[in-house]
């Protein structure tokens, strides 16, 4: 009884995950592959703060700064952000 129950409510929950939107989410072509703009913003800002840590290394920032790899990681959301909302076209 309670596996007919699980099978008939399947079909009512995968509706639900179609999303709000009518279209599908902002994605780039690269390589022959489309890849969604929230993968790309997450490695964008990956990428921007290991180029963070290793401008802090490099000038001898590293010890002066407090908390580097909370500083590293606010730097590489923030950048992140900025590339989701350039392509997402909220930032003029």
């Amino acid at each position: 009884m309670q596996r007919t129950r699980h099978l008939s409510a399947t079909p009512v929950l995968s509706l639900l995950l179609s999303g709000c939107a009518l279209r599908g989410a902002p994605s780039y072509e690269i390589f022959g592959a489309y890849f969604p703009l929230w993968l790309m913003s997450a490695l964008i800002g990956f990428i921007g703060a290991l180029i963070a840590h290793r401008i802090f290394v490099s000038t001898g920032l590293a010890q002066i700064v407090p908390f580097q790899r909370f500083v590293c990681m606010a730097i590489g959301v923030m950048i992140a952000v900025l590339f989701w909302l350039s392509g997402t076209g909220h930032l003029p």
